[in-house]
């Protein structure tokens, strides 16, 4: 990819997927800010290997499920580093449990991050991009599939992306600009480590019989958000080694 003077924000992205998606992205020739809450020591690494790739490189610290935490990393992006050409919408959090083991700051927090700071991310960054913007999403396997009770609240949400990403589709493509979705499976992650408790029984309801990487899904994530991708919108893609198969 031939990228040179593009910026991309992800943010959540000090670790996991969004940590591998904002290292690829730069392999790939883009200038990368990243947000982050508590993280700011592993933020701080990300940055450190991106700028050794021979990219700018910028945290935020930014809790999406704050309004003007969300609005502000699009602004600080575009202070520092100029522009901004793509937004990878990867922060969110997950609350499982029993319906009736939910209350109601759990539902509270969770949409806060998971929907509501989604979308005042991606109309903050669409406001500031030009035609050829991206915007990539991160949404879950569990909108397609959900194995087993406990999902409630975290399905509703990451569910609720799959209509802003086509609505955002829809409204941003006269300018040129795509938005589409990606739903990662059980990731081998330091939340969700494939060798931990609850590996087995998750990598047992893929076709693959096995966790995926972080740097899998970044590698999808990436190929969205470049130039190969300018006819792909309103889309959806599993990154899950057949969990919905």
């Amino acid at each position: 990819m031939n990228s040179s003077g593009t910026v991309a924000l992800v943010t959540g992205g000090s670790r996991g997927i969004g940590a591998a998606t904002a290292l690829r992205l730069a392999r790939d020739g883009l200038d990368v800010a990243l947000t982050y809450v508590d993280g700011a020591d592993a933020a701080a690494q990300v940055v450190k290997r991106i700028e050794a790739l021979g990219r700018r490189a910028l945290a935020v610290r930014a809790d999406a499920g704050d309004p003007a935490q969300a609005v502000a990393a699009v602004q600080e992006t575009v202070r520092e580093l100029g522009r901004i050409d793509a937004l990878v919408n990867n922060a969110g959090i997950g609350v499982l449990g029993p319906l009736d083991s939910l209350a109601l700051s759990d539902v509270d927090r969770v949409l806060a991050v998971n929907v509501r700071g989604a979308f005042l991310t991606a109309q903050a960054a669409a406001a500031r991009m030009g035609s050829g913007g991206r915007i990539v999403t991160i949404g879950s396997c569990m909108v397609q599939r959900v194995p087993g009770p406990g999902g409630v609240l975290y399905a509703m949400s990451k569910a609720a992306l799959t209509g802003m990403s086509k609505a955002l589709a829809r409204e941003l493509g006269e300018r040129g600009i795509t938005a589409n979705l990606v739903h990662p499976g059980p990731v081998d992650t330091d939340l969700n480590p494939a060798d931990g408790p609850g590996a087995a029984p998750q990598s047992a309801l893929t076709a693959l019989g096995r966790f995926g990487t972080a740097q899998e899904v970044a590698a999808l994530v990436s190929f969205l958000a470049g130039p190969d991708a300018a006819y792909v919108t309103g889309a959806e893609f599993a990154v899950d080694g057949g969990f919905a198969a």
